[in-house]
Formats: structure tokens, sequence, C-alpha cells
């Protein structure tokens, strides 16, 4: 079943909500956030971020629901039909395809992330990092790095949990999977956060999270806000536009929006409220970057009362996180395959799914053995995460942002929106006039 058909829909509100959610909430959250946000100062990055995602991610991600409902198809395809019916070329489409590219290189190295995640789920459970210390847990994340065939083992066990989800449909993979899923995860992060406020370093948590030293800030903070926002919301990934497509008429895609944008906000903010207090109780580097995670939480881990436990419920919480997510990138990519091929859904999937494997080979090789093959100094890892990043989102959320505020007939996004005037003027003169103009110094500041 394609999104072409337009047969493919969400049985309930929930259930396009938790989607949505589970697509946006993602490691971009819980894995990327804490560690951008100590990297940039701490809160002060984090009010900027928050004035960037609801200022230029709901407009633009009330844009892609808008196009993937009218279109009614996958990412390209709906481009075009609208592009079409608004008199414009059919060669709008570029940008669906630009969204169906973007989420499939992206999958290609967040695939071995989720693997990272599987492999020290795996860790918590059996040891809970007992006895691991500062350089035993650095020695343990660069001997996973180096394992090429391990890390090629727990990436293609989170692909194939998500091509099962993916290949089981809209109803019964997609829907079942994130309506479980979801509330798990929120309950665990709730969860965790209230062990934490008793746990120690929750008051450092607050005063770091919500103290605003604006000495700190400057472009780069800026450009990682936006960049943060657009990674997190899921913005030009051609997911949201593809469950856009799946969203029946009568679901408010302003309601929609702005819940999905709070979720996503609240878990990023709780991500914050689990991670930062292990890391200020026991004196760990705030500002780590990617190795925050796998490197300096087993140790805070191994040395809090219940860690095991702890350890356990917060890599289950990732795991989720990050399948979740996963299955939003590749059911872009699937509908797109069915629809271009006419190929069945499970023929489709599972084209999918392998292609990411195979091309999640030269991800995992870049780790290990070919990290010290470079061109101009990058290998194929700071190539894969750069091009998505200071590229093809910023590019793809301007276009979008740009054709559903300039030239798509204005009575077609206001019928899809279904809401007061007021709230759509409001919306269009956001796309036009703010999430526009933001989006092209992000994208030329990324580029120079």
């Amino acid at each position: 079943m394609t999104a072409a058909s337009g047969s493919a829909h969400f049985s309930s509100r929930f259930a396009f909500i938790m989607a949505s959610v589970g697509f946006a909430v993602g490691l971009g959250n819980i894995w990327r956030f804490p560690y951008v946000t100590g990297e940039n100062g701490g809160s002060a990055f984090v009010l900027i971020y928050l004035f960037c995602a609801f200022c230029i991610g709901v407009p633009c991600l009330v844009a892609e629901l808008v196009i993937g409902r009218r279109g009614q198809s996958s990412p390209p395809e709906s481009m075009a039909r609208v592009a079409e019916e608004s008199g414009r070329s059919r060669h709008w489409r570029f940008v669906g395809g630009m969204g169906v590219l973007t989420a499939f290189a992206i999958a290609i190295t967040y695939a071995v992330v989720v693997g990272w995640v599987l492999s020290y789920l795996s860790k918590a459970a059996i040891t809970g990092f007992v006895g691991v210390d500062a350089g035993t847990s650095s020695q343990a994340f660069d001997a996973l790095l180096a394992n090429s065939g391990g890390m090629l083992f727990w990436t293609l066990l989170g692909n194939l949990i998500v091509g099962a989800i993916i290949f089981s449909g809209v109803k019964g993979g997609i829907e079942r999977a994130v309506t479980v899923m979801m509330p798990l995860m929120f309950a665990l992060l709730i969860g965790l956060s209230i062990y934490n406020a008793f746990a120690g370093g929750f008051v450092e948590t607050l005063e770091w999270l919500f103290t605003p030293d604006f000495s700190k800030v400057g472009p780069d903070t800026l450009l990682a806000a936006v960049g943060q926002a657009f990674f997190s919301l899921g913005v030009a990934m051609g997911g949201m536009m593809t469950y856009g497509a799946y969203l029946p008429k009568g679901f408010s895609i302003t309601r929609a929006a702005i819940i999905v944008v709070l979720a996503d906000t609240l878990v990023a903010l709780l991500a914050g409220f689990v991670v930062f207090p292990a890391v200020f109780h026991h004196g760990l580097d705030i500002a780590s970057g990617v190795g925050l995670i796998f490197k300096t939480l087993p140790v805070a881990f191994a040395q809090m009362p219940g860690g095991h436990v702890f350890a356990t419920l917060f890599f289950i919480m990732l795991a989720v996180a990050g399948i979740t997510s996963m299955v939003g990138l590749l059911e872009s990519v699937t509908a797109w395959v069915s629809e271009r091929f006419a190929l069945h859904r499970h023929l489709s999937s599972a084209v999918v799914v392998a292609a990411v494997t195979f091309c999640s080979v030269a991800s995992v090789l870049s780790y290990g053995v070919w990290s010290d093959y470079t061109v101009a100094g990058f290998n194929f890892n700071d190539v894969a995460f750069a091009i998505p990043d200071k590229v093809l989102l910023p590019a793809g959320g301007l276009l979008i942002a740009t054709f559903a505020g300039w030239f798509m007939l204005r009575e077609h996004s206001e019928d899809e929106l279904g809401t007061t005037s007021f709230v759509y003027s409001l919306w269009r003169q956001l796309v036009r006039y703010v999430a526009v103009p933001a989006i092209a110094f992000i994208l030329i500041s990324g580029l120079i």
C-alpha cells in the first residue's frame, strides 16, 4: 500500500501524533541535543533553539504536512501534483526528491548510531557498566568503533527491526509500533527525570538550562540552534510530507504540528534532565561532544545507586527513539520506491532496508579500517554528516517554505489548514517573512 493510492491513512489522531512525534523525537533530541547544548553554552542556546523551533520549525512543519496531505503521494509526486494544481511546473518534484535523498543519506549514518545504542543496551542489561571508569569507558567505545564486524551486526539488527515495522504497513506496522513505543519512551523519560531530581546534580542542571549567559552566544551558536531545530523536528527529510499524505482530511494540521513541536521540545528538555544531573553530580565533562552518551554516562551509571537498572532503562528509551525516527526516515523512501517502480510495499521496504544496510557498511568501516582514507581531509562519515546537515536540510527547508508561502495557491493551503483566517495569515506571514529569510541566511552561512 502506498501513499499514491490514497488509501493508506492513520486510523486516529493519536496514531498520527505518535507516528509524527516518533519521527521528530529521536536521537536528535536525546543524543544530539544534550551534547550540542553542552558545547554551546547551556541555557542561552536552549532559548535560541526554542525560538527557532517555534518561529521557523513550526511554519516549515505545517508546510510539509499541507503539501503531503494535498498531494496524497510520496514527497516527489506530492510536490509535483500540488505544483501542477497551482499552475506551476511539475519540476517542483525535485524538492520532494531532495527530501527522499536527505532521508536516505541521514539513515545511512543514523543506522550505525542506532547500532551503537543497541550494543550499549546489551552491555547495560548484562553488566550495568559495573566497575567502569573514565579510562575503561573511553576504551570500550573506541573498541566498539574499531570492531567493524560487531558494528555491522548491531547496525543490521537495528535495520531489521525498522524493516519489520515498515514491512507491516501503515496501520499494521507503523501505527502498532508507535502507539506502544512512544508512550513507553515518555514514561521512561519522566521516570528517569524524577529519579535524577533526588540523585544529585539536579540543581546544577536547572541553573545550566535556565540561567542564560548570552556572552557565550556567537554566530556558531545561532547556526547550531537552527540546525538542531531542523534535525530534531525532521524538517525537509520527507518523513513529515509522507505522514501528511497519510493524514485524513478532518485532522487539524496546525494543532498536530504544534503538538509535535511541543512534544519534541519537551523530550529535548527532559533528556537534559536525564543526562546532565549525572554528568554534574559525578564531575564529568559536559561538553564532551558525541561521546557524552557513550563515553561519559556509563561512568555515571557505574557510580550511582541502582545504576544497572537506570542504564538499562536509559538505553531502552534511546533505542525506541532511534528506531521510531528510522521508521520515519525510511518510510518516505519506501513510499517513493514503491510508487516509482510499481513494487509491492513488502518488496520496496526490503529493497530500501537492504540499500541502507549496504551503504552503512562504508560508515562502519570509516570508523575503523577506512578512518585514514580521506578526501581533502574528510572521510566518508564527515561528508555523510556534513552534506545533509549543512546543505540538504536547509536547502530543502528553504524550497519547501518558499513553495508553500509564495507559489502554492492560497485557497489550496487555506483549505488544507482549515483554521481561522488569523491563524492562517500568521502561518503564511511566518513562512514568507521569517522562515524563508532565516533559512536562506543559515544556508549561506553554513556554506561560507
